[in-house]
């Protein structure tokens, strides 16, 4: 690892930020166009380098729900366009007004929105991450370094070569986008170090990855820990909603960060609910750990037995442990022990129960009657997101172009002095 190249990666990063900050909206619209349509026009290109990834990925034995955090398709790529495209319609949050005040008669306060800076965003598995990243720093006025698992070297080195070089002609600041193209780990403590030239440090991936670097970090982190995500079957939920939105957060893909690990049924609606949905999961070939009474309501079905590690295990798979509880305070009180604070549903007719959960589950999003898969940023209408936040500092849950600005006093005076 060359420590000079990855200091002069980070130096060039921080001039750009001065001339990004600067660029009107149209400007940075113009830049993400111009990525776009460069995607559209590299796809076989994109899908060759990933190949290269997953092949090795399938070679090292990696598990089937990682390698599909791997994989890019067609529809991903378009997944990738279409969130730039929503990008560019969104209000760029530079110099807006988040608030004003009037202390007194001879001075004006003004609260207005600016970017960090330079952002580095550390990340595994997942190559889309590496466009939502670079298109919501740009849009947000912020440079980024980029470092990516070596398990996605090839097709993150060759998606953020083929935005920057389109950046670069459309009127994007040399340097704006930066990628650290090495697979030693070193990197990343070298990373940590520049305090004085990178403003935030953001890490998206495993548990191990994100405790390391907030343990060893001299720059401001951002992120979140595990994705340890609840669904509740309260006694007034519709059977059939339940099952629908049981199996979304659960199958739909197992391997991300807002699917869920742990369904909690209450004992009234068990008898009823258990047989369908266990049925459901084996199906699609889940994993079923089920607590005694799950175990005792569906004799038909293997399920392993649950053990107290389970309630507290992010799976990433088809994986998933089923508990029966005696009623809602039960259901919430399991939750805020066990989970990580990211999404956790209810699925309920009552909505005297609703309230409660959404009151007093400690999330970054409560849901109710849907599946926890939504809590995505490009769901919840931000043009993606750069990861979801489980801390409780400005930004909490999926994180937009917003969560990646902070505040400055405008104060405008005519002679204004203290007395």
């Amino acid at each position: 690892m060359d420590k000079n190249l990855i200091l002069n990666k980070v130096l060039e990063a921080k001039k750009a930020s001065r001339q990004l900050a600067l660029l009107s909206a149209q400007a940075k619209n113009n830049i993400l166009s111009a990525m776009a349509q460069a995607l559209k026009q590299n796809k076989k290109e994109i899908l060759f380098y990933n190949e290269i990834d997953i092949e090795a990925a399938k070679e090292s034995k990696v598990l089937p729900s990682l390698i599909d955090r791997l994989l890019l398709t067609d529809e991903r790529i378009d997944n990738m366009i279409e969130g730039l495209e929503k990008l560019i319609s969104i209000e760029d949050p530079i110099g807006s007004q988040a608030d004003e005040l009037s202390p007194s008669a001879d001075i004006k306060v003004q609260k207005i929105r600016v970017p960090v800076g330079v952002i580095a965003m550390i990340y595994e598995a997942r190559p889309n991450v590496s466009v939502d990243a670079a298109s919501l720093c740009l849009k947000s006025g912020n440079a980024v370094i980029l470092k990516g698992g070596s398990e996605a070297m090839n097709s993150n080195k060759n998606l953020i070569r083929i935005i920057y070089e389109a950046g670069l002609k459309a009127g994007l600041p040399k340097g704006a986008i930066q990628f650290i193209d090495t697979t030693d780990r070193e990197a990343i403590n070298e990373l940590l170090k520049f305090d004085e030239l990178i403003d935030l440090i953001i890490p998206r991936g495993s548990n191990e990855l994100v405790n390391f670097i907030r343990k060893n970090s001299l720059i401001p982190v951002l992120s979140h820990g595990k994705g340890l995500c609840h669904l509740y079957i309260d006694k007034s939920a519709d059977i059939e909603m339940a099952r629908k939105i049981a199996i979304n957060s659960k199958c739909q893909r197992p391997g991300v960060c807002n699917a869920i690990e742990t369904l909690l049924v209450d004992k009234d609606i068990a008898k009823d609910f258990l047989p369908v949905i266990c049925n459901d999961f084996a199906e699609r070939g889940v994993i079923i750990k089920g607590d005694e009474i799950t175990r005792n309501f569906v004799p038909q079905i293997k399920i392993e037995e649950a053990v107290e590690e389970d309630w507290s295990s992010e799976y990433h798979d088809l994986i998933i442990s089923i508990k029966v509880v005696e009623s809602l305070s039960d259901a919430i009180n399991h939750i805020n022990k066990y989970g990580s604070k990211h999404t956790d549903a209810i699925v309920c007719q009552d909505q005297i129960a609703a309230d409660r959960f959404l009151a007093e589950v400690d999330s970054a999003a409560v849901m109710v009657n849907a599946s926890t898969r939504l809590h995505d940023g490009g769901v919840f209408g931000l043009g993606g997101e750069i990861g979801i936040s489980t801390q409780k500092l400005h930004a909490r849950g999926a994180m937009g172009i917003k969560e990646l600005t902070t505040t400055k006093y405008i104060v405008r005076g005519n002679g204004a002095v203290r007395q």
